[in-house]
């Protein structure tokens, strides 16, 4: 009999326990992040991808160091754009009319408003976010704006309450960096996206690994950056998930923002924002996803 501790029912309800807290962590900070904009207050720092300002001028600079245009500001309702992300996976997800759009992690729904605008009518946009302050947040901003054709759902991003083969693209803004089982959350997209679907992720990835004791630090983890996993762990886990034409490409730039997250570290030695694309292959002559047949 084997002594493995890994594969025991104990370990595997430790798991469950640590993921189930390090996501309450991070929806508390969340809908403290929600509740003061709300409010019209400052939550964390100002330039974090989790903290907002209670300064327009200062979310709007923040918003076009990820790569927004003041275009892009001024065409959803107030109060969508939040300041949060690190970086812009509308640039990389060549949306197309009448497609079907998910984001992950939607928050204020910024990211879903301008998606819906490039899909149009006969498409439709989902937003997946686990925070109910956060989902109030985004439908009424989708009240206010008469999207139609835009809903917002509450769920994990490890378990989308969405049916299999329903998306053309995925769409992310430094969320999945967040998850305690990141291979779980490209499993899941796979599931969901249809035949030929395709991933367009800005994210947070770790060039090197972090020292245990940024791992471990709860204003670093909900700060999008105590979890990121290294560049070529997420290539594994994308690969895997069943994903190909799999891409990540850091962007050294960013640390030029991401060093006002957090300046009492050297946090720029360890990660950097990247852009992240693959493609579900499409259904091969016997209808599976593999591109074959046996």
């Amino acid at each position: 009999m084997s002594d493995n501790k890994c594969c025991s029912p104990e370990a595997n309800n430790t798991d469950h326990h640590e993921h189930d807290g390090h996501r309450q962590t991070v929806r508390d900070a969340y809908a403290k992040v929600a509740q003061a904009n709300n409010d019209g207050d400052a939550c964390g720092i100002g330039g974090s991808c989790c903290g907002v300002s209670d300064d327009d001028a200062i979310n709007t600079l923040i918003s076009t160091r990820l790569g927004y245009s003041e275009s892009d500001l001024n065409a959803v309702p107030e109060g969508a754009d939040m300041g949060l992300g690190c970086g812009n996976p509308r640039a990389i997800a060549s949306l197309q009319p009448g497609e079907v759009v998910v984001d992950l992690g939607s928050g204020g729904g910024f990211d879903c408003f301008l998606a819906a605008q490039e899909v149009g009518q006969e498409g439709h946009v989902i937003g997946i976010d686990m925070t109910p302050d956060m989902l109030s947040k985004a439908r009424n901003n989708a009240a206010k704006g008469n999207y139609s054709n835009v809903e917002f759902r509450l769920g994990e991003i490890e378990n989308l309450p969405i049916a299999n083969d329903t998306a053309d693209v995925i769409i992310s803004n430094c969320v999945i960096n967040l998850s305690p089982n990141k291979a779980q959350v490209f499993k899941d997209t796979f599931r969901i996206l249809k035949p030929g679907g395709r991933l367009a992720i800005s994210d947070v990835v770790a060039t090197i690994e972090l020292p245990e004791e940024m791992r471990t630090d709860p204003l670093l983890i909900s700060g999008c950056m105590g979890n990121a996993s290294l560049i070529e762990d997420l290539q594994t886990m994308i690969q895997e998930a069943g994903f190909e034409q799999v891409k990540i490409h850091p962007k050294d730039e960013s640390k030029e923002f991401i060093r006002d997250w957090a300046p009492d570290h050297n946090i720029t030695d360890y990660v950097v924002s990247a852009s992240i694309e693959g493609v579900k292959p499409a259904a091969g002559c016997c209808g599976n996803t593999t591109g074959g047949c046996d």
